[in-house]
């Protein structure tokens, strides 16, 4: 059993900050990539960053480089996104997606709320 949970979102102005923290925890557990997904009303759910625990430069998605940055705790299975310069487009639910090694299973936070209204 592997649980994945965020926490951080909330409401914002546009130009604003916010920093998301998830964490994996389960006893045999061991990533080998963690990152973040978000998912707006009526829209799909799409890659926003994803950093790997082995090493290498983190990937973003072209609509968030340069404004938001993941980093990694190794000892703890946690993930932080760092979020400046917030717009109203990157409202969306906010989900954390854990990939064991080994095998690659991949694992899911429940989201977290994130708004950026006036």
């Amino acid at each position: 059993q592997v649980d994945v949970a965020e926490s951080g979102g909330g409401l914002v102005q546009p130009g604003g900050s916010l920093r998301l923290s998830c964490g994996a925890s389960g006893r045999t557990f061991s990533a080998f990539a963690m990152g973040w997904f978000r998912q707006a009303p009526g829209q799909e759910r799409e890659f926003v960053a994803r950093i790997r625990w082995a090493g290498g430069a983190p990937e973003y998605a072209d609509s968030v480089k340069g404004r938001f940055t993941i980093s990694r705790a190794r000892a703890t299975n946690t993930i932080y996104l760092q979020m400046d310069k917030l717009k109203p487009e990157d409202t969306a639910v906010y989900y954390c997606q854990a990939v064991s090694s080994g095998w690659g299973h991949t694992y899911w936070g429940q989201g977290t709320q994130v708004t950026v209204s006036l």
